[in-house]
C-alpha cells in the first residue's frame, strides 16, 4: 500500500498544475476503482513535441496503475482548431490535411503508451453525427461572457481581432467527447482548463457524473517562449537522438530544472541537487544540460542511444575532436564581426542554403549557430573568429573558419 500511495502522490503532484476534485480522485485511486481516463489530442501537425508529451506521460502513470486509458484522436476537432492559448484565429483544416497528419501519430504516441492496452477513439465517430438542434442545446449551457473571459479571447477582443463562432464552439465538442466515452477523469495542459470544465458541465447535462480533472504544467520552448512548432523552438519525440541532444544543448540555462521536472523521470531529489549546483555556480550549466539531454534521448530512443549521443557530443565539442582539416572552409574577411555578419559572409566557399537576413536572425535566435560547440543566440553578438574554429549551422553543417 505504501508503494501505491507513493505512486498516486507522484501522479497527483509531479508536473501537475491543478486537480479538480482532488480528494474525490485520490479516494477513487486508493480504493482500487478502475477509472476511464480520457485524453484528447488533435493532429493539427504531423509531429508531437515533448511539450505535448508531458500530459501523455501523465496518462502513462494512470495506465501503469491499471486504469483504462481512453485516447481520443481529434480527427474532427482538429479541423475546427482549439483556440486555447492562441492569440490569433486558427486555420480551418481540411479532412485531407488531418488525414496526412495522422499517418504517423499513433507510432509516436506508442513511444510513451502501451498501445495494446488503450482504447483509441476518433471523435468524428460522434461529433459528425450531431444535428443542429443538439449543438444548440450544448451551446445553451454557455454564454458569450464566459467565452470572452478567456485570456486569449479577451486579448483578441481588445485588439479588435477576429474571433469566429467556430472557435467558441470548440469547448462544446471537447466536452461532448467526455459524454461519448463516459470519462471518469480527463487530462490536459493547464491551457485546457476551460475545455475540461466544459466537459464536466456537459456531462451533468446528460445526467453523467462530472469527470475529475488533472492539468499539467506547460513546458516552454527552447527559447523560453511557448513551445510551438511554428516557432521552431520544439524538441519532437520522433527527432533523431543527435537532433534531440543538440536542441537541448541550445536551450536557455534557466530552463534546465523545469525540463528535468516535466520532460524526464529523474528523481526530485536529484533535480533539487542540480538546482543547488546551478544557483551556487558550483557546476557549469553546460555539464548539467548534457545530463538532461542524455535523459531525454534515453526516454524516446533507449538507454544505449542516450549514452551514444552523449559520447558523440562530448567527442565533437567537449574534447574538440572534430577534424577541422577535413571540413569545408568558411571564409571571412574580418577576425571580429557579429554572428549575423559571420553567417552572411559572402566569402563562404561551401555556403549553406541562401536565406534572407531576417530568416538568419530567426535561426540564430533559435540556436542554429554555434562556434566550437558554444551556441550563439544573439545575432548582434561580436565574436572573435580564428583560423580553424569550427562553425556549425543547423543540424548537420560543419565548417572550418578561414580568415582571408
Amino acid at each position: 500500500m505504501a508503494d501505491k500511495r507513493e505512486r498516486i502522490d507522484h501522479l497527483l503532484t509531479r508536473g501537475v498544475e491543478e486537480v479538480i476534485e482532488k480528494k474525490h480522485l485520490e479516494t477513487a485511486l486508493l480504493g482500487g476503482k478502475k477509472l476511464r481516463v480520457k485524453l484528447g489530442i488533435d493532429p493539427t501537425g504531423d509531429k508531437i513535441h515533448i511539450g505535448r508529451a508531458v500530459v501523455i506521460w501523465k496518462l502513462r502513470e494512470f495506465q501503469d496503475l491499471g486504469h483504462t486509458v481512453v485516447l481520443i484522436i481529434g480527427d474532427f476537432t482538429a479541423q475546427i482548431g482549439d483556440p486555447s492559448d492562441k492569440l490569433q484565429k486558427r486555420p480551418f483544416l481540411t479532412k485531407d490535411e488531418v488525414k496526412k497528419n495522422l499517418q504517423d501519430y499513433l507510432s509516436q504516441i506508442g513511444k510513451i503508451l502501451d498501445l495494446k492496452k488503450i482504447e483509441v477513439r476518433y471523435n468524428s465517430e460522434w461529433l459528425a453525427k450531431l444535428n443542429f438542434r443538439e449543438v444548440s442545446e450544448l451551446a445553451e449551457l454557455f454564454t458569450f461572457q464566459q467565452i470572452l473571459e478567456r485570456r486569449n479571447f479577451r486579448e483578441r477582443w481588445e485588439k479588435h481581432q477576429e474571433i469566429s463562432y467556430r472557435e467558441g464552439m470548440y469547448a462544446l465538442m471537447q466536452g461532448y467527447d467526455s459524454v461519448a466515452v463516459k470519462a471518469d477523469v480527463e487530462l490536459g495542459g493547464s491551457d485546457q482548463l476551460f475545455n475540461l470544465l466544459a466537459g464536466r458541465k456537459i456531462q451533468e447535462h446528460y445526467d453523467q457524473k462530472p469527470q475529475d480533472i488533472l492539468t499539467t504544467r506547460m513546458l516552454t520552448g527552447l527559447d523560453g517562449r511557448k513551445m510551438s512548432t511554428s516557432w521552431g523552438n520544439v524538441v519532437n519525440i520522433a527527432d533523431s537522438p543527435d537532433e534531440q541532444f543538440g536542441k537541448i544543448m541550445s536551450m536557455h540555462d534557466d530552463q534546465i530544472p523545469n525540463y528535468f521536472e516535466l520532460a524526464t523521470d529523474v528523481s526530485r531529489e536529484t533535480i533539487a541537487g542540480y538546482e543547488k549546483d546551478l544557483q551556487g555556480g558550483r557546476v557549469n550549466p553546460k555539464t548539467i544540460k548534457e545530463k538532461l539531454a542524455v535523459e531525454i534521448v534515453k526516454r524516446y530512443h533507449g538507454e544505449k542511444a542516450g549514452e551514444e549521443a552523449g559520447k558523440k557530443w562530448e567527442s565533437m565539442f567537449s574534447k574538440k575532436e572534430v577534424r577541422a582539416a577535413e571540413l569545408p572552409e568558411f571564409k571571412v574577411k574580418r577576425k571580429t564581426l557579429s554572428v549575423l555578419d559571420l553567417v552572411l559572409s559572402p566569402q563562404t566557399a561551401t555556403r549553406p542554403s541562401l536565406k534572407s537576413k531576417l530568416e538568419w536572425q530567426r535561426l540564430i535566435t533559435q540556436g542554429a549557430v554555434s562556434i566550437n560547440g558554444e551556441v550563439k543566440k544573439d545575432a548582434r553578438e561580436i565574436v572573435g573568429a580564428k583560423d580553424g574554429d569550427v562553425l556549425k549551422i543547423g543540424k548537420k553543417d560543419f565548417f572550418r573558419i578561414k580568415i582571408m
